[in-house]
């Protein structure tokens, strides 16, 4: 039979920039119906969902670099630019899950744009570039935009890292840590001392000779129950007699052979219907595993075979029969074997089935178990809460079909559900739309061929759908290939996390793939994805029964300053009278509120620049000062979120990075020879003889005097490097690396074995780390102990290395988050929002520029501000470096209909 569109029933609104719209339905006489679209209208109108995107200039980097960005925030279906949120948080995190740095910044109509200087001292490793808003957080972290970067270090390091795992039987993890140097050479036959570490605990330690391969192969056991675990394995090699080297990589594996799922069609298999079955197969590195095999009854009768297509996933299609049970038979390309039940199958029900193969339409079936007949279902498709397709059929038969034009969805994840009769979802599916009518086309020239310092125009222009001029923000990348080399399957793209793996959850390898080439092969591999992966956005359940938890995180326009007021003895004060001032030269201000009847107050909207710090003044309603002002926490520390640093395994193993930190080394060298070079690290050998000031606190419990100390940090370092809690501020202890539960030394001679370090506060011994977790603002000063004359007064204790910490006290704390400075006064330094720098691109026709200078930058040019006028064009200008190669110009963008461009161009320069 043929089922009936409903036509005219529903007239959707359409989304704006500038607000959250509703989708209306008019009346009908089918209560079904109604309750579906009305319980979907609630959730669309509460729950209107933001993206982020952030475009960097470069897919890894070193320690020393600048990662340049910029953040598309979009709202919706259709994918416009939001003006819900104006702030944005952008974090670096590292792979022990701290954040390294975190910067907030101003969205104007859904733009902005950063950066973030990355120390010369930082370890390299695999970290992750996070970005979120207030309202996002209602989501939850696996909607956040979340992309490993790995960064190496080309000015401390000689000696590159990789690491690849396997598996043994008998719960033991094989991981083999290769060495190399820059050119990709390896350090055959070296002495290498090794520790594994998960957490706090040292499982195992060892010696071993690296082989002809640089390769140190190392056997433990998953010393944890988690079916996923993470450690390290922290080595030194010795190079030469006077060269140790100290290396840190990170061990994340499952435990156990390799996971394979499989995934009937729409949630479950029905004896007597076929369908497909999907199955995905994830390695113990956490990436897709080739794998074959078979599919056998109970009989032991094979019924069909399947193997792997891309990236561990596949298809297979499946009749299953009553009374029977089925089961797979799987061998892995190492040969070892693996049997495991498939699901069973349901007597009574239905197979939702999609065909995605068409250009232009969703081909849609669905077939019932032999008792379907007795009653009707409905199906609703929707993209991002916004309803497409509403249809009825009536109890005629057992199976039926229709032809949906995608013309009616967006492109982006779309979701087809069936309902029983009483309005009960029974089958899902997700399919993906993808239309190039709603993609723009970005036409991008310049000169194909051009010379080393020449100056290039490249110019740009953008049409929409209809072939007409399109006016829109883009942001440009130009990079040396020659330098920065790059695998674009594995690229994250505004297309791909925009209309891809934003919606859903877990960890996607490779989103670049399904949208480079466009050919069937690939469109098929993404309808696998879908059927692997699948759309979490909401659960109709709880939708229609509504039970969805209520946002607790409203859009934040600008930054807010809030808190109470309360008597000495912690009773309201009503309309208390409350005043935020600061009287900063640069950032003076007064702005007064009067708190409501619960004692509470706030200050909206508030454009604060970072490290700002202001008082806040509360007087009761006559002006008495016996009142206490409770400031509430700025700050944002969802730290639990997906582990994605598997996702870069592959770049760590890779010689392209290792080929980017030896030509990192190169303009690094050049940089210093021309004695320009503003990196820390290469000034350490320089003596300078004067007499400096004591840093130390005065309240320090230094034994060795105060200040006498290998390095002293104090409260306004701490400040100044941004960093929230004290296990964020590795950036600024040099020959440390903070772990979370953990100190080791790394670079003092003394110390190259590695060790947990004796921790003082205030002179009292800590074996609880947690300390690392304090708020910076209570920390007056911290002196690092490395040097053997400076230890021994400590004895045995302190043979890894000492840390003092000196909390604020007396006036010291008046520079604190404190609420209780002075009566009716707290002073607060709120994060405030971050200032972008403008890029250096060196101008060859400036008389002032050094071109007798080496010019080996590998990102010749960023521009984040790339607008189209009304015919579409925009162009920029700049200079190539000094050396020859093959330039890439990347443009991603978006127009004001919410329309994504992405285009990558290049041409030489000899």
């Amino acid at each position: 039979m043929k089922i009936k569109k409903a036509t005219g029933l529903f007239a959707l609104l359409t989304l704006i920039i500038l607000s959250i719209s509703l989708v209306s339905f008019i009346k009908a006489d089918d209560p079904v119906v109604e309750k579906i679209l009305g319980q979907l209208n609630i959730w669309l109108t509460t729950n209107q969902p933001e993206k982020v995107y952030l475009q960097t200039d470069k897919p890894y980097y070193s320690a020393g670099d600048d990662i340049w960005f910029k953040a598309y925030l979009t709202v919706g279906s259709k994918h416009q630019l939001s003006a819900l949120s104006g702030s944005l948080n952008v974090e670096l995190i590292d792979e022990e899950d701290n954040v390294k740095q975190w910067l907030k910044l101003i969205v104007n109509n859904g733009l902005a744009w950063g950066d973030i200087r990355l120390s010369d001292t930082l370890h390299e490793g695999t970290y992750r570039l996070r970005a979120y808003t207030n309202w996002m957080r209602n989501a939850g972290p696996d909607y956040y935009f979340d992309k490993a970067i790995t960064i190496g270090n080309a000015v401390t390091n000689s000696v590159f890292t990789a690491v690849s795992y396997s598996y043994a039987a008998g719960g033991k993890t094989t991981a083999t840590v290769t060495y190399t140097n820059l050119n990709g050479e390896p350090y055959a036959g070296k002495p290498v001392n090794y520790r594994i570490q998960f957490g706090d605990k040292t499982i195992e330690t060892g010696k071993g000779i690296t082989n002809d391969k640089g390769g140190l192969i190392v056997d433990f056991s998953n010393p944890l129950s988690d079916v996923f675990y993470k450690g390290s394995i922290i080595t030194n090699i010795k190079i030469t007699d006077k060269n140790i080297v100290n290396k840190t990589v990170v061990v994340s594996a499952i435990a156990g052979k390799a996971d394979v799922q499989f995934f009937p069609e729409s949630g479950n298999l029905v004896n007597g219907v076929r369908s497909k079955v999907a199955f995905k197969a994830v390695g113990v590195n956490g990436l897709g595993a080739d794998i074959k095999g078979i599919v056998t009854d109970n009989e032991n009768k094979t019924i069909s075979e399947f193997s792997s297509r891309h990236l561990g996933m596949g298809i297979f299609a499946l009749t299953p029969e009553s009374g029977k049970t089925y089961k797979a038979k799987i061998t892995f390309a190492d040969g070892s074997e693996k049997t495991i039940n498939l699901p069973p199958a349901l007597n009574s029900g239905y197979v939702l089935s999609i065909n995605n193969t068409d250009a232009d339409n969703i081909g849609l079936k669905v077939t019932g178990s032999s008792d379907a007949a007795n009653t009707g279902v409905y199906i609703v498709a929707q993209s991002g809460g916004q309803v497409a397709y509403v249809a009825h059929n009536k109890a005629e038969g057992t199976s039926f079909s229709t032809v949906i034009p995608k013309s009616k969805f967006p492109s982006g994840v779309a979701q087809f559900t069936l309902f029983s009769a009483t309005g009960e979802p029974l089958n899902e599916r997700v399919a993906f739309i993808q239309r190039n009518d709603d993609i723009l086309k970005l036409n991008i020239s310049s000169k194909k061929t051009t010379a080393a310092r020449e100056k290039v125009k490249i110019d740009v222009s953008a049409l929409n759908n209809s072939g007409q001029p399109a006016v829109g923000s883009f942001s440009a990348t130009v990079i040396d290939e020659s330098r920065v080399q790059n695998n674009e399957d594995d690229e994250t793209t505004i297309l791909s996390h925009i209309l891809l793996t934003s919606d859903l959850k877990g960890y996607i390898e490779q989103p670049g793939y399904y949208f480079n080439t466009g050919n069937e092969t690939a469109q098929a591999d993404l309808d696998i994805l879908m059927l692997t992966q699948g759309y979490r956005r909401f659960e109709w359940k709880p939708l229609l029964a509504g039970t969805i938890a209520p946002t607790v995180y409203k859009p934040e326009k600008y930054i807010t300053v809030s808190g109470n007021v309360k008597t000495p003895g912690g009773k309201i004060v009503p309309n208390a009278k409350v005043t935020l001032f600061s009287t900063a030269a640069e950032s003076a201000f007064v702005l007064d509120t009067v708190a409501d009847a619960q004692g509470n107050f706030v200050f909206k909207d508030l454009f604060i620049k970072d490290s700002l710090r202001f008082m806040v003044q509360a007087r009761t309603a006559h002006n008495g000062d016996n009142v206490v002002v409770k400031l509430d926490p700025n700050g944002i520390r969802d730290i639990n979120v997906r582990n994605i640093s598997l996702s870069a395994l592959n770049l760590n193993a890779d010689k392209k990075l290792a080929g980017y930190l030896k030509a990192n080394k190169e303009f690094y060298d050049e940089q210093l020879k021309a004695g320009i070079a503003n990196h820390s690290i290469l000034l350490q050998e320089v003596n300078i003889i004067e007499k400096k000031q004591n840093r130390a606190s005065e309240n320090s419990n230094n034994l060795n005097g105060r200040g006498n100390a290998d390095q002293i940090i104090t409260g306004d370092d701490l400040e100044k490097a941004g960093c929230i809690s004290l296990m964020g501020c590795e950036i600024l202890f040099k020959g440390i690396r903070i772990m979370r539960n953990h100190l080791l030394q790394e670079k003092a001679i003394s110390f190259r074995n590695g060790g947990e370090m004796l921790v003082l506060l205030d002179g009292l011994p800590l074996e609880d780390i947690s300390v690392l977790n304090l708020d910076v603002a209570s920390i007056n000063s911290i002196e690092i102990l490395q040097s053997a004359g400076y230890l021994s007064v400590y004895g045995s204790q302190a043979s890894h290395g000492v840390l003092i910490i000196s909390s604020k006290t007396g006036k010291e704390r008046r520079n604190m988050p404190r609420n209780n400075d002075s009566p009716g006064m707290a002073s607060y330094s709120p994060k405030g929002y971050y200032r972008a720098r403008t890029f250096y691109s060196p101008q060859y026709d400036d008389p002032q520029t050094n071109k007798a200078l080496a010019d080996l930058r590998s990102t010749i040019y960023w521009q984040p501000n790339v607008i189209t006028d009304k015919s579409g064009h925009a162009s920029f200008e700049y200079y190539n470096a000094g050396s020859p190669g093959s330039y890439r110009v990347v443009i991603e963008g978006i127009d004001a209909d919410g329309n994504l461009g992405r285009q990558v161009y290049r041409y030489k320069v000899q």
